[in-house]
């Protein structure tokens, strides 16, 4: 498996607060997943790395101020990194500020085989409301199916449907978009009707109920290429599976 590929990770959950205690749980969560991942390292205004001897209370300080700095493991031949941003309310699903957390590190053994106990640490350490982690490539093909073109709406690839955009979904809980791995809360299931024992049967064989109540969902065996046939046809056939995702479903 070549590191040229990267995994994202990303997250969306409740904004931070003042003294917000996600950030550091966060961190921690996605270091205890990935063995060996120890994220002590920042960014300077310079673009230079410089390393946090006290991590903790940096992050500590930071959230009181609402913020999520860009922390990293500080290793240009093997990058790993997570940040958080703010999505404001008028630009939200259901006009409610968002807490976006974005992580991004190679597409490895190791991060394949820790992918969905990363994103399920980091999704519930941040209360999220659901959450994805999907390989670079793919995700590229699954950010055509909102982007707008020139002529206006969006021109997803592969035939893959139109998505609304962000702003224009009802709810906080209704998924963007679909992933490799998916993170849906209790409350994001409940919404897109997950899981059916009648639809649902091979999808979970490869899903795993959380501590909060929400699920982890592999949509593939394999990290999701949409150059493999049966890739493209396992996330053709999620889309119509679940309608309410993307804010497709009738009013």
């Amino acid at each position: 498996m070549t590191t040229h590929k990267r995994l994202e990770l990303t997250v969306y959950a409740p904004a931070l607060v003042a003294n917000d205690g996600r950030t550091l749980v966060v961190v921690r969560g996605m270091e205890r997943a990935l063995p060996g991942l120890r994220l002590d390292w920042r960014v300077t205004e310079k673009r230079r790395l410089a390393m946090l001897p006290k991590r903790d209370e940096w992050l500590t300080e930071a959230a009181a101020r609402g913020k999520f700095p860009l922390v990293c493991n500080g290793d240009n031949g093997f990058p790993v990194k997570i940040s958080g941003l703010t999505t404001p309310a008028g630009q939200a699903p259901g006009g409610q500020a968002l807490l976006d957390v974005h992580a991004k590190m190679p597409l490895d053994t190791a991060v394949i085989a820790a992918a969905a106990q990363m994103l399920e640490c980091v999704a519930e350490g941040a209360c999220a409301f659901w959450g994805h982690a999907t390989p670079d490539d793919a995700a590229l093909d699954i950010a055509y199916q909102t982007a707008p073109t020139q002529q206006g709406p969006p021109s997803p690839r592969r035939g893959l449907p139109a998505l609304k955009l962000l702003e224009q979904i009802r709810a906080p809980e209704i998924p963007y978009f679909l992933g490799w791995l998916n993170y849906w809360s209790a409350a994001a299931a409940k919404a897109i009707g997950f899981p059916d024992p009648a639809c649902d049967a091979e999808l979970l064989t490869r899903a795993r109920r959380t501590a909060s109540g929400g699920w982890v969902v592999q949509l593939t065996d394999a990290p999701l290429d949409l150059d493999i046939p049966a890739h493209l046809d396992a996330l053709k056939w999620a889309y119509a599976r679940f309608p309410e995702i993307g804010g497709r479903a009738a009013p």
